[in-house]
């Protein structure tokens, strides 16, 4: 495996890390997208553990910080974020394209990240696969019941209600709401469905982190419909996991999940060349 740093773009503003397998093939490779405002290395460093799994696996890979965060600057370009983030990504793939002669991308992003994928898998055709992480989703009624009938139902919620309210005490500050800017749910199920006719394969991972507005496997059926049945879609629920995969189990679960996916769509021959 060997790693290094390139600073790249029209404005030479990028930064990112391109990882490379031992041996160079043609194929596919993964680029892995900011976080939020989390830098290259991703929440609690888990591109840079991916990004290494899958180079010993045989899949080139660049993580690299988008326009104005972590190390990368402006591109002086007078675009709208969701175009600069697009010229972004164009951007990554032509630079992991001229290490690794790869030409067909993998993109993995998580919360904000799986917007950009989403947005960025839509409309460039050299996306051939997306794992999209506490992606887009919307509260359903299953949802709903999933997350307030138990609470009904539970005397110790009733308990502590019935003691707040003999006890005063001080406001609790409020939970963070990990959630992405949302599209209107038809929008999100035409576009993926698009996505689909073209041939993308697509991963939707969720974890107990957004519970406010994911809570369970069959939520996507609820959200999407037909599509939860597409052979090229497969969904998962990490009710333990925290958002930002803060605990190193949770990593290395995610970590095996990534990596058998991978294989699965686009396996790795004996020769090292990508199917």
């Amino acid at each position: 495996m060997h790693e290094q740093a390139f600073r790249f773009g029209a404005a030479r503003h990028l930064v990112g890390v391109v990882g490379l397998p031992p041996v160079i093939e043609h194929g596919v490779g993964m680029i892995l997208l900011n976080a939020g405002m989390v830098y290259r290395v991703g929440p609690f460093r888990l591109h840079v553990e991916l990004a290494r799994r899958l180079n010993s696996l045989g899949y080139p890979t660049l993580r690299f910080d988008q326009s104005t965060i972590g190390d990368s600057g402006a591109s002086g370009q007078r675009l709208s974020r969701p175009e600069q983030v697009l010229a972004d990504v164009r951007d990554a793939m032509e630079l992991l394209k001229q290490q690794s002669g790869c030409t067909r991308f993998v993109l993995f992003g998580l919360c904000s990240g799986a917007q950009n994928a989403h947005s960025t898998a839509y409309v460039d055709q050299r996306v051939a696969g997306a794992f999209f992480l506490d992606g887009y989703g919307h509260r359903t009624l299953g949802q709903r019941v999933r997350h307030y009938l138990p609470r009904l139902l539970s005397l110790s919620v009733w308990r502590q209600r019935f003691a707040r309210r003999r006890t005063p005490v001080a406001a609790r500050p409020a939970e963070p709401a990990f959630e992405v800017e949302p599209l209107p749910p038809k929008i999100v199920r035409a576009q993926l469905a698009e996505m689909l006719h073209r041939g993308l394969k697509l991963d939707f991972i969720y974890s107990g982190g957004v519970a406010r507005y994911f809570n369970h496997v069959r939520q996507f059926r609820e959200c999407f419909g037909r599509l939860a049945d597409h052979p090229c879609v497969s969904v998962s629920y990490f009710k333990e996991a925290d958002h930002t995969y803060v605990l190193s189990g949770d990593r290395q679960r995610l970590l095996d999940h990534v990596a058998q996916w991978m294989g699965h769509h686009f396996p790795i021959t004996r020769t090292g060349s990508s199917a």
